[in-house]
């Protein structure tokens, strides 16, 4: 691949529907992207949909260095904890005048909605260059919609439609894992995707190979995707003498729930919820923990299961989407039939009372797999796809 880091500063503008401080994967991995490519020399812009639903724009502080963001007039969706809806027309409106302040060399836009969909319209008009980052499945999104469930079955087909008819006004089209670009070729007409990690600091995070192994941990929206509830029952179904506990960091719509469920198992002594943990506190909470187990069946990478194996955890995952991309079962850790408590609950034994040597082992491999998710390694692809580079995807999986 040619050294993009050798030519000159480019002016990026990253088009995102969910940015900081939203606590997701896709609004992490933009301001991680953001980082990268600012301490590389590059001008980076945002827009956004205004967290507080008033429109205005600045500099802020993201990740420690100062971002220019126009944040669009926005409001929020009555069926999710932090989706923000803004007007097309507005939409429009607003990023054309963007555009046309910024001139950017490129656009990045981070999902099809309504920012994006409004970026693949004015920048093209424009002839900017345009790259668009899919992070989401329509299937993840069709309980938020209102729409009742008999119903689903024909907007899914219309969604993933309009999801290619969007994405495919790009130049170049990425999504996260292999797993993931194969999924969107098979919905979409959408060809060529390619397969970019997301991307971690790796050496953010700190590896123990010391202290008790009985912290099973959880990190991540408490979303019914995540099939968190199957992680307590299969909690549940450990044996006593293990003295395990789980620990569930993050937060969402399904906590009451999930707190109901946790007393009706008499787990409430064992189960502790953290609730929202800062970046800066985070990396604690994985070298303090045994193992990571990551339920859910919709990733298209799992950020927080590379932030786990960058901390040296073993990982039982569900054997859906990209999580068997990072979980190479047996080697560090286990993946499961996806749903099936028994399953999880007896992988979850397994790790926690495997030999030491086998234990430490599995830590080794999760820190020599993860290795090939860094970020530099990412933001000098996306560097090249901005100068329309040929690329060749970075071997991750």
């Amino acid at each position: 691949m040619p050294d993009p880091a050798t030519d000159e500063r480019l002016t990026i503008l990253l088009g995102c529907d969910t940015f900081a401080p939203d606590v997701n994967g896709a609004a992490k991995f933009a301001e991680r992207l953001a980082e990268g490519l600012i301490e590389r020399g590059h001008r980076v812009v945002v827009v956004a949909p205004s967290d507080t639903g008033v429109p205005h724009e600045g500099v802020e502080t993201h990740a420690g260095h100062a971002v220019f963001v126009y944040r669009l007039r926005s409001h929020r969706w009555p069926l999710h904890e932090w989706v923000r809806f803004i007007f097309p027309g507005a939409a429009r409106r607003g990023v054309a005048r963007i555009l046309d302040d910024v001139k950017p060399d490129a656009v990045h836009f981070q999902s099809h909605f309504i920012v994006g969909r409004a970026l693949s319209v004015e920048a093209r008009s424009r002839g900017i260059r345009l790259i668009a980052t899919n992070h989401t499945m329509p299937e993840n999104m069709l309980e938020f919609t209102g729409v009742p469930r008999f119903a689903w079955p024909v907007l899914l087909k219309w969604a993933w439609r309009d999801e290619g008819k969007v994405l495919g006004r790009a130049e170049a089209v990425t999504t996260p894992t292999r797993r993931a670009a194969e999924f969107l070729e098979e919905h979409t007409p959408i060809r060529d995707v390619h397969a970019i990690s997301c991307g971690i600091h790796t050496t953010d995070y700190t590896p123990s190979f010391q202290g008790a192994r009985n912290t099973v941990l959880f990190v991540g929206r408490l979303a019914h995707e995540k099939c968190i509830d199957v992680l307590v029952r299969a909690f549940a179904l450990l044996p006593e003498s293990l003295g395990a506990r789980l620990e569930i960091v993050g937060k969402g719509e399904q906590r009451a729930e999930l707190e109901k469920l946790v007393a009706s198992l008499g787990l409430s002594d064992r189960v502790a919820f953290a609730g929202y943990v800062s970046d800066a506190d985070l990396p604690a909470r994985y070298t303090a923990a045994s193992v990571l187990a990551m339920p859910s069946i919709a990733e298209l990478q799992s950020i927080v299961t590379m932030e786990a194996m960058a901390s040296g955890l073993p990982v039982v995952a569900a054997d859906a989407m990209a999580l068997p991309h990072l979980v190479h079962d047996g080697e560090n850790g286990y993946l499961f039939r996806p749903g099936d408590v028994v399953d999880l609950a007896a992988k979850l034994e397994r790790v926690l009372t495997l030999p030491e040597a086998e234990f430490d082992a599995m830590k080794h491999a999760s820190l020599r797999i993860v290795q090939s998710h860094d970020i530099e390694r990412t933001v000098s692809t996306f560097e090249a796809l901005y100068r329309g580079m040929p690329v060749t995807d970075p071997v991750t999986e």
